[in-house]
């Protein structure tokens, strides 16, 4: 970015809505977040978070989402409906549903709160790794777009290489490339910043995709303002494969080694195991 120019992030085009009446939104596909097929999961489950988030009578921050990925979105214009299912003292049930055409594409369940001052503490460990300039970029293949909007250092389980692997884990140091300070939305993609862990396994591609995805959010929103342009930590595996599906679970930690988020999802896939 040029001293004294203003150019929007691509993030933030995936982010721009437009205000229907009532509760619904538009918004629009943003090429460079594109994925084999369709968007990237992550700037959905993003843009469905927005949804909710810019609604004028939301309280407090994002505790957690769940997106389920019904269809693959087609590149260009869908719609956003959103409800107020439940208020309660210190949270509020959203649901978003987003269609193209009519026809329903994803949906999302979210609940925000209200944080309170109690006691805290936190059972997972960062992984000990090195700083992140000791590890390399990532290189990614031209086809996944939207991984070229990310600096990922890869500190174990890099980009398959042609060789099966017993293990499904991946960590990287990853940041916004160019720059974006972090927030609830970019939170919520970088949960799923990783290649399916199928890939990792048989290393190689093979067809496969997020069905459901469920976030939780630990920081609130002055730790996110803290973390900035800076690097997290993202680390996930796969615990089984089995029947044409396996499950995915990931941590997402600041330099210094908090907890920002966890996620879980559950993903599809084609393979046989053979070459």
């Amino acid at each position: 970015m040029t001293t004294g120019q203003c150019t929007r992030h691509p993030f933030d085009a995936v982010l721009e809505l437009e205000f229907l009446d009532g509760r619904g939104v538009r918004g629009r596909t943003v090429p460079e977040y594109a994925n084999m097929v369709g968007p990237f999961g992550g700037a959905t489950a993003a843009v469905l978070l927005r949804a909710i988030e810019a609604q004028p009578d939301r309280v407090g921050e994002p505790v957690a989402l769940t997106v389920t990925y019904a269809a693959p979105i087609a590149y260009g214009e869908f719609d956003v409906d959103v409800d107020l299912v439940r208020i309660n003292r210190t949270n509020q049930h959203w649901m978003a549903r987003l269609t193209q055409g009519g026809e329903m594409k994803s949906t999302a369940m979210a609940i925000f709160g209200t944080r309170r001052q109690v006691w805290s503490d936190t059972e997972e460990v960062m992984p000990a790794v090195g700083e992140p300039h000791a590890y390399p970029v990532a290189v990614w293949p031209p086809l996944v777009r939207f991984l070229h909007n990310y600096e990922a250092r890869v500190v174990d389980g890099g980009p398959p290489t042609g060789e099966a692997a017993p293990s499904s884990v991946s960590t990287f140091w990853v940041r916004h490339t160019p720059a974006r300070r972090l927030d609830f939305p970019a939170l919520a993609a970088l949960a799923d910043v990783f290649f399916p862990r199928i890939f990792a396994r048989l290393g190689r591609l093979v067809p496969a995709g997020t069905v459901s995805m469920t976030t939780y959010f630990h920081a609130d929103a002055a730790e996110l303002e803290r973390v900035g342009e800076d690097y997290i930590l993202a680390t996930a595996r796969g615990h089984r494969f089995a029947g044409g599906f396996f499950d995915q679970s990931a941590q997402l930690f600041s330099r210094g080694g908090a907890l920002l988020a966890t996620s879980n999802q559950v993903v599809y896939y084609k393979a046989s195991g053979l070459q």
